[in-house]
Formats: C-alpha cells, structure tokens, sequence
C-alpha cells in the first residue's frame, strides 16, 4: 500500500471514529457476543498451553500494535488473537522468597502448582538455590507428568534451548536452573547425587515432543556441531562422555523416533507416523524471529504445527507446552523491538493452534510468567510507530522513544547528556544503568478458552494455574470434574521426619499469629 493510500486509510477512519455511534455500534455488539456466550463445562480432552516469557502487559498491548503497523494499519485498534480469548483474568508473580521472580520460580509455580525459591526448578520453597542436598525430598511434579501418568501424549516447544527454565520445569527438579549440563554444576553438587537438567529430560517422563535449542548440552566435550563446526563455543560441554540424543535414540527403539537439528529434516518427519521426535535446531536458545533464516530454522507456528499434529493422533489427548521464549531474552538486552516481533510470532503460533483443534475439546490458556520493565510512554499520534519516539520532547530538548526501560544497558549519559535518538548508533534508552534489564514485578494476564476456561478469572496466585488446567482435564490429583462433583477434596498434609521439628516449630509460630488475629 502506497503512502498516500495508507494516509487516506487514517483519515477516513478518524471520520468514522468521531461519529458517536461507531462506539456506541461497536459497544452493543460487543455486550451482545458476552451475553451470548455459554459456560463450556466439558472435560478437556487435550490442554494447549501458550506462554509468553517475559509477556507482560506493556509489552501485550505494544505487540498488538505492531501487529498491525506491519499490516499497513494504525495498530492501536488491531485484534490479536490472543484478545478473542473471553476469559480474562490477572496472575500474581512473586516467589517465596523475592517480590521479583525469575522464569525458574514462576514456571514452578503454574506448572507444577507450588510456588518456589528463586532460581530453582521443579522443588519446593524448602530447597535451597544451588544447594544440592536441599533438594533430596522436596521435589514437585509437574501437570506435564500428570498428563502423562493419565494416558495423553505430552510434548514441549520453545524458542529457547529446552533445558532453559520454563521447559525445565515440567520434567526437571533442580537446585539451581543454571545446571544445564554436567559441566555446569559444581563438583559438590554432583558429589551429593545431583544430576543436570539435560539428563534428566530423558529419565524423569517419557516426553512424546520435544523441540526447541540446546544441542551443546546433550553431546560430550570435543562434539562439532553439525551447523555451526568452526564454532568451539557452540561445541559439546558434557564431561561424562554421554551423548544424550545417541541415548535418546535408543531408549525409541521399536518406535517411529526422529532427531533432527535442521528444516529440511523436520520438514520431512511425517506426523502420521512418528511416535516420538526430538528437533533441536541450535546449540543453545534459537534466533530471534526477526534474525531467523528460514532455510535452517522453522517458525514457531511451523514447530506448533508440527508438535500438535503428533500428539493429537493419540485418542486420550494431549497436554503440549509452547513457550515464546525469546521475548523475554530480547527485553533482557533492552531490544524491545526483537520482544515485540517475538511476541507477534507467537501470537500466530496461538493461531495455528485454534486452528488445528477443536474448543469444545481443547482448553487454550495463554499467560506470561513475569513481566519487564518496558514502557509505553509520552504522547504519540494514533498511528505512530510504536518503534518511534515521541512527538512532545524532554526538558533536555531531546527527544525520547515511545517505548523505554526502567533499567538495562541502555542507559547513556555522555557530556552530561543523553545521547540524540536521531543519531544511527542510539540504543534504547534505560533510566537506571545494569548489565541486563530486569524483570518487573506486577500482576500478569492469563487468557483462557475451551472447556471449563471459566475458572481462569479474577485475581490468583500463580500457582493456581496447573490446579485449574488439572482440573479440567481430570488429570493429576483431583478428579472431581469427571466424577461430577464440585465439593472440597480432602486435603491430607503429611511431614517427613527430617522436618518434623521445623513443623512444629511452624504450627507454634502459626498458634500465635491465630491468637494475635483473634485480638486485632
């Protein structure tokens, strides 16, 4: 579309817009679409779960609106297909132990149902980061396991490598999220019997899919790899020698099992006939989608595609986790122009997803782990590039971007000055100056459709997200859904020996605050 027709687009829409009934049109039908709409309380027979690390509502509402920049529109008034989802609610992030969490703590948390320490995976807040024996008997599993223990095919796609946090947490339990490979623990730690998270995605479930990065952590020191063999960094690191996708390999034999590290071998795996397959496309996390070459490396609507189109063969369902991992690293380095086209990206990977199943059958939940501390900020025009900056300029007689951090490498004083955003070498600018942008610590959204999407509203703790999907796909402990009953289960809490002393200790302490409730 040509300039001058993009213009005249604007304009006549602003005509339609100060016409008061083009919003009061617009409300009825939306009020009439909410009063339609009935309670689906079918049992899930399949679970979708989208996750957006890093996707808070900043970064939500900036995405939607390049989405439709880069459709020739405004953007401001774009429907993401996350938007179509109509159960809505709010998700509380903190961890046990900070006000701000990490991707490790939180997937704990919505994955496995218990909320946890900072830096730890698939343990209880009793564990301790990096503490090897704290994690002996405080390991937690996760609605991944359940699924399977229940008789569904389960399957994990990323953007990240598959042994980074949000993954890790549904098959692994570990003291320290940082404990990839062997070669990245501590001799300690392996001392007491820990293991890394690599070996442990073999042994602990039986995933059917498992597509993302981390080549490097699955091959013994001195390994090339296959793409990039000139590149020592992106060599083998395991010091046991084990090769865990030779190891992988056999633990498949008699099944249809596929490995493949590039496109055009998984553009020609068959999903009619593969039980299980394993795609690792890089040696670590893969590209951004705005730097990915589409010759070596699939979409993550295509990785979607083809991890649905496996595990839907199987008649009791499937629980799948697909993970925009990538948004979150981008905003870590203060690019959010990467996070955004990221978050655009898996916006269409929801797509494909509705696309390929059924809502009657298949509960869809979309939800972010934490958010970032992007902003959209200053005052610009309907339409403006939210890649732009602001038409109203600082004190400083500079002007600033639409969209800015809190803190990350950003931040630049020269001469007492920041530097001009016109210059071709700026970087976006960050208010405090740290080596990587945080995380934020503010609630999150989760968005919900299909069977029983009714129970994802309000405001809860993160937590409660794997009780609800459980729920309504009878897996895990809680079966009342399938049996038709919606009393209280009975809780039982049992204490091992090793920390009985510290319950009562605890069931004290808890006496006196009941007592001091009592006189407030």
């Amino acid at each position: 579309m040509t300039p001058y027709l993009l213009l005249n687009l604007h304009f006549c829409v602003i005509f339609l817009e100060e016409n008061p009934e083009f919003w009061r049109s617009q409300a009825q039908k939306t009020l009439q679409s909410v009063l339609d709409r009935k309670l689906n309380t079918n049992v899930a027979k399949n679970i979708l779960f989208f996750l957006g690390d890093g996707m808070g509502i900043a970064t939500y509402t900036a995405a939607r609106i390049l989405k439709g920049q880069l459709q020739n529109q405004s953007g401001e008034e774009t429907v993401m297909t996350m938007d179509t989802f109509p159960n809505v609610g709010l998700v509380k992030t903190y961890s046990v132990d900070f006000q701000i969490p990490d991707s490790a703590a939180t997937a704990t948390a919505y994955l496995c149902g218990v909320k946890t320490n900072l830096n730890t995976i698939g343990v209880s807040a009793a564990a301790r980061n990096g503490v090897c024996k704290s994690q002996k008997g405080n390991e937690v599993t996760s609605i991944l396991k359940w699924a399977k223990d229940a008789g569904k095919s389960v399957g994990i796609v990323t953007t990240t490598r598959v042994q980074h946090a949000t993954p890790a947490a549904s098959y692994a339990h570990s003291a320290s999220r940082t404990w990839y490979s062997d070669a990245d623990m501590p001799a300690a730690a392996k001392r007491d019997g820990c293991t890394d998270i690599a070996s442990q995605l073999l042994k602990n479930t039986d995933i059917d899919v498992i597509i993302g990065g981390g080549r490097k952590y699955m091959t013994p020191t001195g390994t090339k790899d296959p793409e990039y063999p000139r590149d020592l960094s992106s060599w083998g690191k395991r010091k046991d020698k084990r090769n865990l996708i030779e190891e992988w390999q056999s633990l498949k034999t008699g099944k249809v099992a596929h490995y493949v590290w590039n496109k055009k071998d998984f553009d020609a795996v068959d999903p009619e006939t593969t039980d299980y397959l394993m795609a690792l496309f890089e040696p670590s996390d893969l590209r951004f989608e705005a730097e990915r070459d589409p010759s070596m490396d699939p979409s993550i609507v295509e990785t979607t595609e083809k991890a649905i189109r496996i595990l839907q063969k199987n008649p009791n369902g499937f629980f799948l986790l697909v993970e925009g991992g990538r948004i979150d690293q981008a905003h870590h380095s203060g690019r959010a122009s990467m996070a955004l086209h990221e978050t655009v990206a898996f916006d269409y990977a929801i797509a494909k997803g509705l696309e390929l199943t059924k809502e009657h059958e298949t509960l869809t939940v979309v939800m972010a782990d934490h958010s970032h501390t992007v902003t959209l900020n200053g005052y610009p025009f309907r339409g403006q590039s939210i890649l732009g900056k602001s038409p109203v300029w600082a004190t400083d007689f500079l002007p600033y971007t639409t969209l800015m951090y809190g803190n990350g490498p950003g931040h630049k004083i020269i001469n007492g000055t920041r530097p001009d955003i016109q210059n071709k070498n700026y970087v976006q600018q960050s208010a405090v100056p740290t080596e990587s942008a945080t995380h934020s610590g503010e609630d999150v959204v989760v968005l919900a459709r299909g069977p029983m999407a009714h129970l994802f509203q309000g405001v809860q703790e993160q937590n409660y997200i794997a009780h609800a999907m459980a729920y309504t796909a009878c897996v895990g402990a809680d079966l009342r859904h399938c049996q038709g009953q919606t009393e209280s289960p009975v809780v039982h809490t049992t204490l091992d020996n090793n920390r009985a002393g510290g319950a009562r200790g605890s069931a004290a302490l808890l006496s006196v605050l009941l007592a001091l409730t009592r006189l407030m």
